[in-house]
């Protein structure tokens, strides 16, 4: 460690985690929805079951010891206290690999993930040295206090972070506004990159006539989202501060605000839980409200928007001309074909398509997610 990287461990105060449960316990709950199951978001019930168990069965040290167990940095970034797990590897040949998550994630989506890319069980597998900062805003990195960190900020942030570590040449990974903040990586800083590899991709159709079938179930997916599911994102990204004052003044609201996408985004026939299990949910959420990051993840939507229209379904196309790879899970939300993809990525040298996960995959799928890791870079390097 040096003066510009300090260590760090999570640890939050016991008087905080007696607040939590009060403040669960003292819910003033919604009515019922008129109409049955998920339609108009989380139904009473299934909250009311998951914050009974948050309450009396859920034990945050869990996942405060699993944070813990993968060493930790903060290193001050543009007037930012960014954090972040930084596991190296045994391995000579360990590749740097930098994992960015999204909203509503957070570096626990990477815990499962962590030792395996780093420590493989087969030397014929590649092994990484694997960063995975918390986003400025979110989780264990400091609120910033002034406007300006869109994903252009955060890649640039990133380098620098990348550099003080001592890893001058990398790969990138993300999905969601991670995948936002590689792309701007492999736009910004191509010289630093040894390749990119993604597990959300926005790009528009090459022809919306033509259509394989699976192109054409991307699109309608495409269309029902912009119908029915960009609620969060038109809120958040024009009046994140209106929306903050229940994020972080109610854990119920974060919950269910959080919970609302992960049953929309997740791989499973109508039960959440087949994606991810109760604890898992509440680690991530708990996460938010611990660290009191709902309303500053928020405005990352706002930040984004300055520049680019918020009605646009392909904010994320940018021309990556590093090496490439993706990996389009079959719950993800956009589910580009290849040869949507290939004009935004000219080198793309893998395009994976797993059986099972959504848009959360490393922490619904890790063994999968390795897998497609393990083999998008193999092929970057090939």
């Amino acid at each position: 460690m040096t003066e510009e990287l300090r260590p760090h461990l999570v640890q939050v105060s016991e008087r905080d985690l007696i607040d939590l449960r009060r403040r669960v316990q003292e819910t003033r709950w919604a009515p019922d929805a008129p109409v049955p199951g998920w339609e108009q978001g989380p139904p009473p019930g299934w909250m009311k079951e998951l914050c009974h168990h948050w309450v009396t069965g859920y034990d945050w040290r869990q996942c405060e010891a699993r944070i813990n167990g993968t060493p930790q940095i903060l290193t001050t970034i543009d007037g930012v206290n960014v954090h972040a797990l930084v596991r190296r590897s045994s391995r000579p040949d360990a590749i740097p690999l930098l994992l960015t998550h999204g909203w509503p994630g957070s570096v626990v989506e990477f815990i499962e993930v962590i030792d395996v890319l780093a420590e493989p069980r087969s030397a014929e597998d590649l092994a990484f040295h694997v960063v995975a900062p918390s986003l400025p805003g979110f989780g264990f990195s400091a609120v910033p206090d002034e406007p300006g960190w869109g994903p252009e900020r955060v890649a640039d942030a990133w380098a620098v972070l990348m550099d003080r570590l001592g890893y001058q040449r990398f790969i990138t990974q993300g999905g969601d506004w991670g995948s936002f903040v590689s792309t701007h990586l492999a736009v910004r800083h191509p010289e630093r990159l040894i390749g990119v590899h993604l597990n959300m991709v926005i790009v528009p159709p090459l022809s919306e006539s033509d259509l394989t079938t699976q192109e054409a179930i991307a699109l309608e997916r495409a269309a029902e989202q912009q119908r029915v599911g960009r609620g969060y994102s038109a809120i958040q990204s024009t009046r994140p501060q209106a929306l903050g004052y229940g994020l972080d003044d109610s854990p119920v609201a974060l919950c269910a605000w959080i919970v609302d996408k992960l049953w929309s985004w997740t791989d499973h026939d109508g039960d959440l839980f087949q994606a991810l299990a109760p604890d898992q949910i509440l680690d991530l959420v708990s996460t938010y409200w611990l660290t009191r990051t709902g309303t500053s993840a928020a405005r990352i939507y706002w930040e984004s928007v300055q520049t680019l229209p918020s009605t646009s379904m392909y904010r994320q196309a940018r021309r990556v001309d590093v090496p490439s790879a993706v990996s389009i899970f079959p719950a993800e939300v956009s589910r580009p074909s290849r040869r949507w993809c290939e004009p935004w990525f000219p080198d793309l040298r893998f395009y994976g398509e797993p059986e099972r996960g959504g848009h959360f995959a490393a922490y619904e799928q890790p063994e999968l997610f390795v897998d497609q890791v393990r083999c998008g870079v193999q092929a970057i390097l090939d």
